[in-house]
């Protein structure tokens, strides 16, 4: 049993309190409020990252399309993106993506869901990628149904790209979730891609009203990527809409693009668009798990002890008024004290 006692970001509502959180066997069987401070009173507790989106076959090709838009940089199948994948041999892409997954791990994330090219092989390399590392990669599998032999899901680059109809029956079937691309350049795939009924959809750039009421009525939770869609200059996601319409969570989307740091993402979104610090840090954590059903993203019993500890007197951190602000607006990797996954 171990006790990791500081200010704890408890439950669903982050709301900090005092205490210790109790770790037994990998998994957390209490949260404790406390008036004693014998430990590090100003240790923040909170839940690992969940990073909602995210393409990490792309690290063998770090910011190679610099300048680049949309579809220069990643539209398959002839895209700089698809180019240098082709290009690189097997080992050279799982070791990229081993390097990628052990920065994301040492950095606070729990786990991630990934869209992997390349069918069942891609699936396959990037399970040999994780080996070893304690950050949970959920895969969501391309091209022939066959992936779901290996992959977690099926994720869809677009509905205007392919007709997807027989990869999402074949993932119903499965009883594995089917996530699709959509409003990314523009409206025109949203509608197509909610007759497939999927169960999370990435981007909605573009969405509107109508395409919302859609979202609301299926009950499908929205990954936003705001960083990327930046980068690649489609817009923004109106992030502050979708979540009148259904949960959101984050992502840091392609590798190529940026690095898969939840801290520059929340920052990047909270400044950005405005937004509450709770709000984020739940994008960050609880949305991202609970749309695929992962057992962490929250700080309570019963709960898979997926736990980030930050220096809350660091140099960076100390005399900030509020440790959510802090986790959100300020925190970097250089306040990890420790990651427990």
């Amino acid at each position: 049993m171990e006790e990791i006692e500081g200010v704890v970001l408890a439950g669903r509502s982050f709301e900090p309190i005092h205490g210790r959180v109790v770790v037994e066997e990998g998994r957390i069987t209490a949260v404790e409020e406390t008036t004693e401070r014998d430990g590090d009173p100003n240790r923040i507790v909170l839940p690992a990252f969940v990073n909602a989106h995210t393409h990490v076959g792309d690290s063998v090709a770090k910011e190679a399309a610099v300048g680049l838009g949309l579809e220069a940089a990643v539209v398959p199948p002839d895209s700089l993106k698809h180019r240098r994948l082709a290009a690189a041999d097997r080992e050279t892409l799982i070791g990229e993506m081993h390097r990628t997954l052990r920065f994301m791990e040492r950095t606070g994330t729990a786990a991630f869901l990934d869209f992997r090219e390349f069918g069942v092989e891609g699936a396959r390399m990037l399970r040999e990628a994780a080996e070893g590392l304690d950050v949970e990669a959920f895969v969501f599998g391309s091209d022939d149904p066959a992936v779901l032999d290996v992959a977690d899901g099926f994720g869809a680059s677009g509905a205007n790209d392919d007709d997807f109809t027989a990869r999402r029956a074949a993932a119903r079937e499965r009883g594995v979730p089917f996530a699709i691309h959509a409003g990314e350049p523009d409206a025109t795939d949203i509608h197509p891609a909610l007759d497939l009924e999927p169960d999370l959809l990435v981007h909605m750039v573009h969405a509107e009203v109508d395409h919302l009421e859609r979202v609301a009525d299926q009950g499908v939770p929205i990954a936003v990527c705001p960083r990327a869609n930046r980068v690649l200059g489609v817009g923004r996601p109106p992030i502050g809409t979708l979540l009148e319409y259904t949960d959101v969570a984050l992502g840091t989307d392609n590798v190529m693009l940026n690095a898969p740091s939840m801290f520059r993402e929340m920052e990047y979104t909270a400044k950005t668009f405005d937004l509450p610090s709770r709000t984020v840090l739940r994008m960050a954590t609880t949305a991202g798990a609970e749309a695929v059903g992962l057992d962490c993203g929250v700080v309570e019993p019963g709960r898979r002890a997926a736990l980030l500890v930050l220096d809350g007197d660091s140099d960076n951190l100390s005399a900030v008024a509020d440790p959510v602000d802090a986790v959100v607006r300020r925190a970097t990797t250089l306040d990890i004290q420790r990651v427990v996954c």
